[in-house]
């Protein structure tokens, strides 16, 4: 339900406690996390997790991640396995969510996991989050805070932005770190990279001493951030651009003359973290934004990812 003002709350005990108190009367809040700021609803409460789809515009078929804890509270909700538990142990707190099948007493929305037997979990290591799921106990549907579709938001005025009057409030902790949203395994079967995120695929390969099979364009959406267009400005985008034309802006990476530098060092962790900032303020100016290549490379896969969503036909 449309709210007439949403409350700006500092990430303090204070502040936590009434968001925490907000998110148990099934309203909706949006905190930081390391990654992007993301709108939390009770991921037990049907309603709760209806008025995320409606705050946004989010097709219903497109699922949500659960943000827990801890590993502890996560298994009470899914089928955990020696894969999980490892990957556990070494990513989380992190920037990894891991898509696994629900345990037949798992007590999550259906709206959450949007009809499929498995559901997306992940621990986030922001702290204002670790404390605000501390405190509430229970599981917390969280996508990206932004009217579905468009640039993700990594910070509180990001949030207010598309958000002001839709939701009750957003924990402002300042920028988030990370920059670009989770990494998704899924791990029903063999282990499968369903979205390159702010974790790389090298890393988590390394780990488990495989490769990572790949989601393909056209297989069924079994994870958040699949939709081919997704995180998308008002403005065009064009994509391993080398100059603007004459009425483009320009995103460059690495030592270009352009109008925002994703990281004039050509340093990848640096780029993801502008990434929606950068996008943000451009889009702003009204004018056809053109990118510069990014390295298809550790978090560079994550960062084109959505860069191709972001310039893709959009949808109806």
């Amino acid at each position: 339900m449309p709210v007439q003002h949403t409350l700006r709350l500092a990430a303090d005990p204070d502040g936590i406690a009434r968001a925490a108190e907000l998110l148990r009367a099934g309203q909706l809040v949006a905190f930081p996390t390391e990654t992007v700021y993301g709108l939390g609803g009770d991921a037990t409460n049907g309603k709760a997790v209806a008025g995320i789809y409606a705050a946004k515009g989010r097709p219903s078929f497109n699922p949500l991640i659960a943000h827990v804890a801890s590993a502890k509270a996560a298994r009470r909700h899914v089928q955990w396995s020696e894969t999980a538990e490892r990957l556990a142990t070494a990513f989380w707190p992190g920037p990894l969510t891991l898509v696994l099948p629900l345990r037949p007493d798992h007590g999550i929305s259906e709206l959450v996991t949007a009809g499929l037997d498995t559901l997306a979990v992940r621990v986030p290591a922001h702290p204002t989050a670790r404390t605000l799921l501390a405190t509430l106990d229970r599981p917390v549907a969280a996508p990206s805070a932004n009217p579905s579709g468009r640039i993700s938001p990594t910070t509180a005025d990001h949030v207010l932005a598309g958000l002001d009057g839709r939701i009750a409030a957003v924990l402002d902790a300042g920028p988030c770190g990370v920059g670009v949203e989770s990494t998704i395994i899924g791990l029903s079967g063999t282990p499968t990279l369903l979205r390159p995120g702010g974790l790389p695929a090298e890393e988590i390969e390394a780990l488990l001493g495989q490769s990572l099979a790949r989601h393909l364009q056209g297989d069924d959406i079994s994870a958040p951030g699949q939709l081919l267009s997704h995180y998308a400005p008002q403005s065009t985008v064009r994509l391993n651009a080398t100059a603007p034309s004459e009425d483009e802006v320009f995103l460059g990476f690495g030592p270009v003359d352009c109008d925002e530098n994703l990281s004039p060092t050509s340093d990848l962790t640096e780029a993801a973290a502008n990434l929606f900032a950068a996008l943000h303020r451009l889009d702003a100016t009204g004018h056809p934004i053109a990118i510069a290549p990014i390295p298809e490379r550790g978090l560079g896969l994550a960062i084109n990812d959505r860069l191709r969503r972001a310039a893709a036909p959009r949808m109806p």
